[in-house]
């Protein structure tokens, strides 16, 4: 496979939909590891399997109606494997192997088949200390946003997914990168007031556009740097509510075409009638309180 993956829009051609069978139990409140599971654990609204299968199966079924491939991992028993964005990403023909934190260490095992089909000089294993997760990587050609804590508490943050250490490497890998490092306000309990990974607080749709949630950046000059490159009138403006149920998380298929929970009626209907995309609307509200959404659903390896 020739791994091309140059932003976040383009035409996609080969994907990985993570893995909704087998989750196994309700995990306790210590055994979450982000803000919105935590709080879907506290108010015993925590999703059932079933559920979680019929709505993935509707985003597969949205993804072949667009002649997208569609790899699956294998399957680990009592397993959470829905959030493939943050195994592994690929930018431009590389894909990088993710050291995601120590609860989810053993979901890398169930990638192995897609790993194979991947060139072994095209993939990237960082150091240990290296600590990063797809859901902070927003590649949109020449630039690449990274989400990250600077934070001196950085190791005490279960939210905390990617470090200065990681940047420094990408930086390596990607000299003609344009990185721009934006750091994301943590909270391991309160959702309202943490942002687990970049895209749940900015996504770049269309060929020029972006959802943004404003609060969600530790220094407002972040905010302000994205509105600048992306332009005002190009840059839709997500609420604290609306970043609560993930709004930004959305997908792309390709610049026309996005995939969206049906139940984000402001945003679709602006994506529709003002930016004149195609919103392909799914059930995605369970999936949503475990702190992911369809972005975070899936790991792209080939766009057009």
């Amino acid at each position: 496979m020739r791994l091309n993956i140059k932003n976040e829009t383009g035409r996609l051609k080969s994907v990985v939909l993570g893995q909704p069978n087998s989750m196994g139990g309700i995990p306790t409140l210590e055994e979450s590891y982000d803000a919105k599971s935590y709080y879907s654990i506290e108010n015993n609204m925590y999703p059932k399997e079933e559920d979680i299968i019929n709505e993935m199966n509707a985003f597969e079924a949205v993804l072949k109606k667009y002649d997208v491939e569609v790899l699956r991992p294998s399957i680990i028993k009592d397993y959470n494997q829905v959030f493939s964005r943050d195994v592994a990403f690929v930018i431009d023909d590389k894909m990088i192997i993710s050291n995601v934190i120590a609860d989810r260490a053993d979901e890398q095992d169930a990638y192995k088949k897609v790993f194979e089909k991947v060139a072994w000089r095209k993939i990237i294993n960082l150091p240990e200390t290296a600590h990063i997760e797809g859901g902070d990587i927003i590649v949109w050609d020449d630039f690449l946003f990274i989400g990250t804590c600077f934070s001196e508490d950085y190791r005490n943050y279960k939210t905390a997914r990617t470090n200065e250490y990681a940047i420094e490497i990408l930086k390596e890998y990607f000299p003609k990168k344009r990185i721009i490092d934006l750091e994301l306000k943590k909270n391991d309990k309160v959702p309202f007031e943490g942002i687990l990974h970049l895209d749940c607080t900015f996504n770049p749709v269309g060929k020029d556009k972006c959802l943004i949630y404003k609060n969600g950046f530790v220094d407002e000059s972040d905010y302000r740097l994205i509105v600048d490159i992306f332009g005002e009138e190009n840059c839709f403006h997500l609420n604290d509510e609306e970043m609560f149920e993930m709004f930004p998380n959305i997908f792309s298929i390709s610049p026309e075409v996005i995939v969206s929970d049906k139940a984000f009626t402001r945003m679709n209907n602006h994506l529709r009638n003002e930016w004149g995309m195609t919103v392909e609307e799914i059930p995605y509200r369970e999936i949503s309180k475990m702190g992911g959404l369809l972005r975070c659903s899936t790991m792209p390896l080939v766009r057009e």
